[in-house]
């Protein structure tokens, strides 16, 4: 087995422990910006070595704007984590995706207010580049590994999050629509601009719930139908997980260097203590 993860999980609704794996154990790590939302599962998929954290904590305690987005993305980066998939539920803003379909979205926007959303607080500033939020190579890697399992999957489109705990209201879900956004969900901000910032690959392998609440013919979102369709969709996640495993290549991507040239501080004029902080994921462009 690997010693290093060659892939990081992270579970969102419904989705809070990964069956089909081997070997496991359990980790608690304390981290600069506190602990995970969860102790983080290790453990096999086609010999490698995989690491599995819940982003609500076990049996979902703990809303969206609540998480603590860094401590989880530092403690997977402390593992040596270069590739997360993220698992979330979203609602539909197209008439063409369907509750059951799932969604590799290529686009992010941040509709959030009150979240910490940056590892480089006063001290030490970056200014990460975030044109194309997801890895293109991972999201295609996840995508292929989605429709050989014979589900229904698009590759491509615009997801929004919003602060929640709340769904949207009839005009906001309008309003998203008329944007030309493709889902919306409360999780993937700050979560993927952080595995950014911490020079990780990111993809999201959503799984569309319901329609918001825009569609005049549908039922709106309701939590009992998130989760039943979650329920329906949890082994489509867990197949995919293991197809993208055996297949994952471990070459370096460009994610992995986008803190090259972010870093605008001074080096004579860095806070020692941040630095340390910081120190796994800038110490290759300060030492």
């Amino acid at each position: 087995m690997n010693s290093k993860p060659i892939l990081g999980i992270i579970g969102g609704t419904g989705i809070y422990q990964l069956d089909g794996i081997s070997n496991v154990r359990e980790l608690t790590i304390e981290t600069p910006f506190g602990l995970p939302s969860s102790p983080i599962i290790i453990g096999e998929i086609h010999n490698k070595s995989i690491a599995f954290l819940a982003r609500h904590g076990i049996g979902h305690t703990i809303p969206p704007s609540k998480i603590n987005y860094r401590a989880n993305i530092y403690a997977l980066k402390f593992l040596g984590v270069n590739k997360i998939i993220s698992i979330s539920a979203c609602g539909s803003l197209r008439e063409d995706f369907f509750p059951g379909d799932i969604v590799i979205p290529d686009q992010l926007i941040d509709f959030t207010k009150n979240r910490e959303r940056t590892f480089f607080d006063t001290g030490l500033v970056a200014h990460i580049g975030s044109a194309d939020p997801f890895c293109a190579k991972l999201s295609q890697d996840l995508y292929n590994s989605v429709v050989s399992n014979g589900v229904k999957a698009h590759l491509g489109g615009a997801l929004i999050t919003i602060e929640g705990p709340r769904f949207s209201t009839k005009a906001e879900s309008n309003l998203f629509r008329s944007w030309g956004l493709s889902i919306i969900g409360m999780t993937s901000s700050p979560e993927a601009f952080l595995a950014r910032e911490a020079e990780i690959c990111y993809a999201a392998f959503a799984h569309v719930t319901d329609f918001d609440v825009w569609h005049v013919s549908e039922e709106s979102v309701t939590v009992e139908m998130i989760i039943r369709i979650l329920n329906q969709n949890k082994e489509i996640a867990q197949k995919s997980i293991i197809s993208l495993v055996s297949s994952l290549s471990e070459d370096p991507c460009e994610c992995n260097s986008a803190l090259k040239g972010a870093i605008t501080t001074s080096l004579d004029h860095i806070d020692p203590k941040i630095k340390e902080k910081l120190s796994i994921l800038v110490n290759k462009y300060l030492l």
